[in-house]
């Protein structure tokens, strides 16, 4: 522990003993500064104190931030579970949905196509929907576009360029999301005529301000029945809220 930390840290609890005391106990300079010692001598003497203090505060913060992505989720619903825009992987008439917030040049999307896979292997039941969300980039911005266009000239052949571009390439850019698209017999020609005519910019924006409001900081992030995911968690933890969804209607049961 720091001594600047240990000092302000003194200093908070000096402030909220002397809130606690009130107006009825005015101290003088002398016995703020006794009273400052103490504390910090305690604090010293037992610095564990400052780690049930850290610990109770990130307890909370993960509290509040739950609490503000399920009322979210509640909120955006239709935008979060059913915009026209998004591919659905999976059965689409699936009893759960399960959306994927993902960046095609984010590590730990890479790794967690795994999970996806295994999912929809496993469970024919699972409805998962694949939202567009490029945070890290003009390149990831540009691979985006890319599949956008993809979606929108040939949607049969999406998923498999999704694959291809997320875990067969180091790096997406326009250029290699182009690639893998023609190399799928897309033709390039198609893809630039619909970058250029039908742009992906709304349904970015929209990821934005969902993501926004949910509070979602990084790729991947989930979100499941009443809950928003966040990381990689892997595949046994989002199978976990698949099945609370199906047994009582909630991810978290």
């Amino acid at each position: 522990m720091s001594r600047l930390f240990k000092t302000f840290a003194a200093g908070t609890f000096l402030s909220l003993a002397l809130s606690a005391a009130g107006p009825a106990l005015a101290l003088d300079e002398s016995q703020k500064k006794e009273m400052g010692a103490f504390i910090r001598e305690y604090l010293i003497q037992n610095p564990e104190v400052m780690i049930e203090v850290q610990n109770a505060l990130e307890a909370k913060q993960q509290a509040q931030r739950a609490d503000q992505s399920t009322k979210a989720v509640a909120t955006y619903k239709d935008e979060i579970f059913s915009s026209p825009t998004d591919v659905v992987l999976g059965n689409p008439e699936g009893d759960v949905t399960v959306v994927e917030f993902f960046d095609y040049n984010c590590g730990y999307c890479k790794r967690a196509m795994g999970d996806m896979d295994e999912i929809l292997k496993k469970d024919t039941k699972v409805r998962f929907v694949l939202k567009e969300f490029p945070i890290l980039g003009p390149d990831s911005m540009a691979a985006h576009k890319v599949a956008n266009a993809v979606r929108l000239v040939a949607p049969d052949k999406y998923a498999e360029f999704h694959r291809e571009l997320l875990v067969g390439q180091e790096h997406a850019s326009e250029a290699t999301a182009i690639s893998v698209a023609s190399d799928l017999g897309v033709d390039e020609a198609a893809i630039r005529k619909s970058m250029q005519e039908q742009p992906n910019d709304d349904i970015v924006r929209q990821a934005y301000q969902l993501a926004n409001a949910i509070g979602i900081t990084g790729t991947p992030t989930y979100v499941v029945g009443d809950e928003a995911v966040f990381g990689a968690v892997g595949l046994d933890q989002i199978e976990e809220k698949v099945g609370n969804v199906r047994s009582c209607g909630k991810a978290s049961c």
